[in-house]
């Protein structure tokens, strides 16, 4: 039988294009609380093959309560709309009847950037931060999320805004930086441009640079020049776990009121 999490702990699970993270996380300290695991997302990424990958994921961590998943997609409702970075079939999918099918758990879904943001603005770089913060996660594709004094607005899909006859996930990604084989001063220059646009659309007090290419931010963010604060995410791979989490708190807490 799985332990207890303890008081103020729930499980958190990242469901990513390579691979599905989880751990038990402190929600109150926003700390993983055990050993991460990871086990990769399978080929192809079927509902149903994802979600036997999430419930061995938690077999693994072997701590029981409800869980907090993401998944890179717009999520209303607890249902998939979206599957611009995942396969069409999720469209329409009832993400939270299927994990919660597949693993006898109570759970709570989350689009993947809006959990990452939740984490970064209340424990990482938003976190002294009144006001409008976008938190932007640069990818496969571009995600957004939109935190408005400390309060998560869903599903912005900022990545999706319309840049150089496209979307601006098709111009400043960084899987598009590594296709284009561009310099960080060239990819400065599309993240300008991006960002410049966002700027234009809601003027934050703030942009948290995410994603897997912020370790590297010393490298572009510097050589962007915004009227608007940017800084690079703190809590870097550990977000979307930590924010999962806090997501299915914030639910299990609005249940009981």
């Amino acid at each position: 039988m799985a332990k207890e999490p303890g008081p103020g702990r729930i499980v958190g699970v990242d469901i990513g294009g390579t691979g599905i993270k989880g751990a038990l996380v402190d929600v109150s300290e926003g700390k993983l609380a055990s050993p991460r695991v990871r086990l990769s997302t399978p080929r192809p990424a079927t509902p149903e093959a994802v979600a036997h990958v999430v419930d061995e994921v938690l077999r693994q961590i072997d701590v029981g309560g409800p869980v907090g998943l993401t998944v890179p997609a717009v999520v209303r409702g607890g249902t998939v709309e979206t599957a611009s970075n995942i396969d069409q079939v999720w469209i329409g999918v009832d993400a939270v009847d299927l994990f919660s099918r597949a693993t006898g758990r109570l759970v709570a879904v989350v689009n993947d950037a809006d959990a990452a943001g939740l984490a970064e603005v209340r424990f990482g770089a938003g976190r002294s931060v009144d006001g409008v913060i976008a938190v932007i996660t640069l990818g496969t594709g571009i995600g957004s999320a939109l935190v408005v004094d400390g309060k998560l607005v869903p599903n912005t899909e900022l990545g999706h805004l319309p840049l150089h006859h496209g979307d601006a996930e098709d111009w400043a990604a960084e899987s598009i930086r590594e296709h284009d084989d561009l310099s960080w001063k060239e990819y400065a220059r599309r993240l300008q441009d991006y960002l410049e646009l966002v700027q234009r659309v809601i003027w934050p007090q703030l942009f948290i640079i995410g994603g897997g290419v912020s370790a590297s931010a010393h490298k572009f963010l510097p050589k962007i020049d915004l009227r608007t604060p940017i800084v690079p995410a703190q809590l870097l791979n550990d977000a979307g776990i930590i924010g999962a989490s806090m997501f299915a708190a914030d639910v299990q807490f609005a249940t009981r009121t």
